[in-house]
């Protein structure tokens, strides 16, 4: 797929290209959608854009979150329990897009999700919205096609996980099966810093980086356990991602940020301006 062209596809490779050309790596914040409360994710995204995110994942709450720790995994639950849905998530994004917001809007949502709704009718109204394209995170290879198939119809990018137990055959297949970009995990397990096995998590992923790299020309950008500037420029800089993806630090301080009686977006910035800093050469 990854010859497929439409209007998101475009701007999510374009974002990658613009950003690369300016001597930077790419920063893919992720917010939960719908947290820490209703409104949220329509304020945060153009301040986003203003700290120098170059496009914004977007997970969407599910009962059963595949593989995120356990600040987003309580993060989409309270969600769900505040009445969020697919359709509200989408009407928050339409709101930024009207408020001039025209940062690269990615949703990570499982298939069941999708396959609920409809892939062909999800996809539509996705597109309506102002969503460039989807991340299917519990998507097998072997069944992709049914449901990138109608995105990529809606002119979605569709990208998929690339784990570090996938052999270089696999991850190829993976790769050439993405639009937009391709989703490295940095690492097995979950969501989070800590909790991982070895010391240095990023050890490997430079040469998985350059055997991609030699299989695909999609950009690469690499999710989890990436929390601080620092590890922002080992994975883009040291490791040579295009990108680096920031869920559960963002997160955390938009929750902490509610209980302290302050404004989340506002905190949420606060950290992408800090995060973005890693993206810098130099």
């Amino acid at each position: 797929m990854t010859t497929s062209q439409g209007p998101g596809v475009e701007r999510v490779t374009a974002a990658f290209r613009t950003t690369l050309e300016r001597g930077r790596k790419a920063l893919c914040p992720f917010l939960c959608a719908g947290y820490p409360g209703p409104g949220v994710l329509a304020r945060t995204l153009p301040l986003l854009e203003d700290a120098g995110a170059t496009m914004v994942e977007i997970g969407v709450p599910f009962s059963d979150p595949i593989a995120d720790g356990p600040v987003i995994a309580s993060a989409m639950h309270e969600a769900l329990g505040q009445g969020v849905t697919p359709t509200s998530v989408l009407d928050e994004i339409a709101r930024a897009r009207a408020a001039g917001c025209t940062l690269p809007v990615i949703l990570m949502a499982s298939v069941s999700l999708i396959e609920h709704a409809g892939a062909d009718v999800f996809a539509e109204r996705a597109a309506l919205a102002g969503v460039d394209g989807f991340i299917l995170p519990d998507c097998p290879l072997e069944e992709a096609p049914s449901v990138s198939g109608p995105l990529a119809d809606a002119g979605l990018s569709v990208s998929l996980l690339v784990s570090p137990t996938s052999d270089e055959k696999r991850a190829s297949s993976i790769a050439e099966a993405c639009t937009g970009f391709v989703y490295v995990l940095t690492r097995t397990g979950i969501t989070g810093a800590g909790g991982v096995d070895t010391a240095d998590p990023f050890a490997e992923l430079r040469a998985r980086v350059d055997r991609l790299r030699a299989t695909t020309d999609l950009p690469l950008a690499c999710g989890f356990g990436i929390a601080t500037p620092a590890d922002v420029r080992r994975v883009v800089w040291e490791a040579g991602a295009d990108g680096a993806i920031v869920g559960t630090a963002l997160v955390r301080r938009m929750g902490e940020a509610q209980s302290a009686g302050d404004d989340p977006a506002r905190a949420a910035s606060e950290l992408c301006r800090l995060l973005a800093a890693g993206c810098l050469s130099g």
